[in-house]
């Protein structure tokens, strides 16, 4: 097989590979890295990339299956990952200025789970400072460009996570979501990403956005590969007491057998915070009509009004990180850009009793939305309602002006409340619009029911090749 050809392979097949000793580690890495040099100039994904330390982990996991050793699924795939994951000893940046020479005091759980299952560590990727950018924008870093189109967004905060698994730079990639930032890269690049519910995936060791909304999760090329990298993922964890302690299914194991027999709602909003583009509604019909040619029942759906959940996200969001981040903040005030530090500092004027009454509100809200859900499976709706924009018109720092705001502003107009209400939630592409970008649909499900979102995503990616499209 071809370098190329091998970088182009998915996560499973190559893990696969590596255990059946049709391929190297080695060679899946260098298949990589070959990628990276002719994309990275492209995109500006990665941060940090350390060569000769992802090779001698390679070599070493192909020493290991050598000697009959596996140590899992995932043993030997080169991965790479936002750069708020925590490494001892090592650095992380956040995508900020304050934490550029900043090195880590601990390593953080999912990587600690990774390296047990065999993953080769190829560096870290760009984001959104400290998290907060729904577009791929870093004046510290540099903004991260869209492998479909240099000019256009990555989606964030995951910004290199989405564009590295879409140029195929890497097989798979950590990201995290406070209100979309694991599904709107995926959306904007057109690859799979997992939000996975509240609790599922410990935090520990991970930059925090909003303790109350912030998700740890997989962007990967294909259903199947995240699938069998949440279940590496998942599970509770003694330093994170957020995480639940209910079993994690083998989701992979789960995937087949189809979804004739399944109801799902299908939500196409014409209104509120995120009216919908015709082209990103049409495949988003298109590709209920496709499950239902499979023997799903789609039934059409109402959203509750999320104006006021989206309100109390923005308190949560505002409040927590205005706390967390105020010893940098009145030291520091200018490292921070503009649009980032006045959303923090918006958080210090806004009364402790309004913050309480937006957690109190969380448990009215999932009711109701579970009420909503009852008698269906899984709600299918766009992941972005709009085609994806130009970085330069989604630019707040160069461009303000209230039109900017508020285009910047509907990115999360449909992900962020399925963070405040802690369910899972998976993106996936459906399509392509006039401009030749990707369209993500995003399925949503009940608490702790990843299974089922696979299922589904995974049926639909059985007799579709959006997935399969490759940025030339």
């Amino acid at each position: 097989m071809s370098r190329d050809a091998l970088a182009l392979e998915d996560l499973s097949a190559v893990a696969d590979a590596i255990a059946a000793r049709r391929v190297t580690s080695v060679a899946a890495t260098e298949a990589c890295l070959a990628r990276i040099e002719s994309w990275q100039p492209r995109t500006n994904a990665f941060l940090r990339l350390d060569k000769d330390r992802a090779l001698a982990q390679a070599a070493a996991m192909d020493r290991e299956i050598a000697a009959g050793t596996r140590r899992g699924p995932l043993h030997g795939v080169p991965m790479a990952h936002k750069d708020m994951y925590y490494r001892e000893g090592a650095l992380s940046t956040g995508g900020s200025g304050i934490r550029r020479n900043w090195h880590a005091p601990v390593t953080a759980t999912v990587l600690q789970k990774l390296d047990a299952a065999g993953v080769v560590e190829l560096g870290f990727l760009n984001m959104a400072e400290f998290a907060a950018g729904p577009t791929g924008h870093n004046v510290h870093h540099g903004h991260c460009r869209n492998p479909w189109d240099g000019t256009r967004v990555t989606g964030g905060s995951s910004s290199g996570s989405g564009a590295s698994v879409a140029a195929r730079m890497v097989y798979g990639a950590l990201g995290s979501d406070t209100g979309g930032s694991i599904r709107l890269p995926a959306a904007a690049c057109g690859v799979v990403g997992m939000k996975a519910t509240y609790g599922r995936v410990s935090r520990a060791g991970a930059l925090a956005r909003s303790w109350s909304l912030d998700h740890v999760g997989p962007l990967t090329r294909t259903v199947r590969d995240n699938a069998r990298l949440l279940a590496v993922l998942a599970g509770h964890d003694a330093n994170d007491s957020t995480t639940s302690e209910k079993p994690v299914p083998d989701y992979e194991s789960l995937l087949d057998g189809g979804v004739s027999g399944f109801r799902i709602g299908l939500a196409l909003p014409d209104d509120g915070p995120a009216p919908l583009d015709a082209q990103v509604g049409a495949a988003v019909q298109a590709a209920a009509d496709t499950l239902g040619r499979q023997g799903a029942k789609i039934t059409p759906l109402t959203l509750p009004d999320f104006t006021a959940l989206y309100r109390c996200a923005e308190v949560m969001v505002k409040c927590e990180a205005a706390a967390m981040h105020r010893p940098w903040m009145e030291k520091h005030p200018e490292a921070y850009a503009n649009q980032v530090r006045t959303r923090m500092e918006a958080g210090f004027f806004i009364p402790a009793t309004q913050y309480i009454d937006a957690l109190r509100l969380r448990a009215h809200f999932v009711t109701e939305f579970l009420a909503k859900m009852d008698g269906l499976d899984a709600v299918l709706l766009p992941s972005i309602p709009f085609p994806i924009p130009t970085i330069e018109e989604t630019d707040v720092e160069s461009q303000g002006g209230p039109a900017t705001l508020a285009m910047v502003g509907r990115f999360t107009g449909l992900t962020r409340p399925f963070n405040t209400l802690g369910i899972p939630a998976l993106s996936l592409p459906c399509g392509f619009d006039a401009n030749g970008m990707p369209i993500g649909l995003q399925l949503v499900g009940r608490p702790f029911d990843e299974a089922t979102l696979y299922r589904i995503g995974h049926a639909y990616q059985g007799v579709t090749d959006f997935h399969r499209k490759v940025p030339a």
